[in-house]
């Protein structure tokens, strides 16, 4: 069963076009802006009260930072809410004064914004840095896969099924998998999620949110210590 498990997440991964820098043609930037900024006048407040002037959300509120992110897996989450299948008691009621095309500009807007980081990898991660660890090897005495696996080199994201996890805020991603880990949201593809974030320990759910959040900082950290040399 590990075996097969672990196949199945390297399948996943390998087809899936990265989605950093990527610009989404469709939809109306000026509407998107506008909807972001002021709402759309028919129910849905302005996305930047929580998100944010620039979209980077708020980590001490838990509010996601969404700049960047990739605009289908946005468009997903918001018709999830809509629906009821991705409960929030915030983002539903905004989700459903929304229209489809609503959902369209709004997304790209926000992706357009530019992603948190770059596909650039490190060679080799450090045993004792257990978030870095966990991201880029995973602990397969657990079954549990590297996370960059499915999310992509430094966890800038993949396609319109793994979101970016570099530059998200800790609090948001710690929520989220102890959301999938009791089971309060499963609108993941195969329920992957659950899986996974049943077997993390929440020291492991710590120290992975915490990497992810820091990372930007720490690549141009590094890169900028490159250029001085």
């Amino acid at each position: 069963m590990t075996k097969t498990i672990k196949a199945a997440f390297f399948a996943l991964a390998v087809p899936v076009a990265l989605n950093a820098g990527l610009v989404i043609a469709a939809g109306d930037s000026s509407r998107g802006q506008t909807i972001a900024t002021q709402g759309n006048g028919a129910g849905a407040l302005a996305c930047s009260m929580c998100h944010g002037p620039d979209g980077k959300g708020n980590d001490a509120a838990g509010f996601p930072n969404i700049a960047g992110l990739n605009a289908q897996y946005m468009s997903k989450q918001l018709h999830d809410y809509a629906k009821g299948t991705r409960k929030n008691p915030i983002m539903q009621p905004f989700a459903s004064a929304l229209s489809d095309e609503d959902i369209q500009t709004v997304t790209t807007y926000y992706q357009n914004l530019g992603s948190q980081t770059t596909a650039v990898t490190h060679q080799t991660a450090d045993p004792d840095n257990q978030g870095e660890w966990l991201a880029m090897r995973g602990d397969w005495d657990n079954v549990i896969p590297a996370c960059n696996q499915c999310h992509g080199p430094n966890g800038m994201g993949v396609g319109k099924s793994f979101p970016a996890l570099a530059g998200q805020h800790s609090s948001y991603l710690k929520a989220q998998l102890n959301a999938w880990r009791r089971g309060t949201r499963d609108n993941d593809p195969n329920q992957l999620m659950k899986v996974i974030a049943e077997r993390l320990s929440d020291k492991q759910i710590s120290v992975i949110a915490d990497y992810y959040a820091k990372l930007p900082g720490q690549l141009a950290a590094r890169s900028n210590e490159k250029e001085s040399r």
